[in-house]
């Protein structure tokens, strides 16, 4: 799994890379929690949902947001992170020309920065989204959501709680044919912590069912 260093708006990203073995493949683009809470891109739900979409053959690609680890830049408050995910994404397509479509996952602050991506990119077919602090950031500009996705919470979640986020996303409103589920993973905080094999598992699921089981 390579290292990769590209260009981002506020200097140089890093970032680790996973080539598909197929043409055309798919790509994923994997964004971690919050920059100033310890959110890296060797977060442990990052890190497992990076390996889901590699192990299914997607192009897939995790990275640093600016001011972490060796990414150049500083917090932006997400303005910054939602320019580093495009580029992110840019780099991506870039090196796989010929893939058509795209999935986006995010956990916690990523999730926010990832359905704001899905909004303004319309190759972006899919997203899963951890621990959305629905509660805390404006979701609102999912009006409507253009792409099927899953939103998974851990019941036990004090950041994030269930009952102040469901609400939210129940609003979301879809385009036709757009479904969005929500899965709960019992016992779970807003870390996953014990639960990590659980969620990752929760997401193969859903994974299966949209894309068909791993070869």
């Amino acid at each position: 799994m390579p290292e990769v260093i590209f260009t981002g708006p506020a200097g140089r990203l890093e970032g680790r890379y996973q080539a598909p073995k197929k043409k055309g493949a798919p790509i994923a683009i994997v964004l971690h929690p919050h920059p100033q809470f310890g959110g890296t891109m060797n977060n442990q739900i990052v890190y497992n949902l990076f390996y889901t979409f590699a192990n299914r053959g997607f192009a897939a690609l995790r990275f640093n947001f600016r001011g972490v680890g060796r990414s150049q830049g500083s917090f932006d408050h997400g303005t910054g992170e939602l320019s580093d995910a495009a580029s992110a994404l840019d780099w991506v397509q870039s090196v796989n020309p010929e893939a058509r479509a795209c999935w986006i996952a995010g956990v916690s602050f990523g999730s926010w920065i990832g359905m704001q991506l899905l909004m303004r990119r319309p190759e972006i077919e899919g997203f899963i989204s951890i621990a959305a602090m629905a509660n805390r950031y404006d979701f609102t500009f999912l009006a409507p959501c253009p792409s099927s996705g899953l939103f998974v919470h851990g019941s036990e979640d004090r950041v994030a709680p269930a009952r102040e986020v469901m609400p939210v996303i129940e609003k979301v409103k879809t385009q036709k044919g757009v479904i969005i589920e929500h899965q709960m993973v019992e016992g779970a905080n807003h870390f996953f912590d014990g639960k990590v094999d659980e969620l990752t598992q929760t997401v193969d699921t859903y994974l299966d069912k949209r894309l068909g089981p791993k070869e």
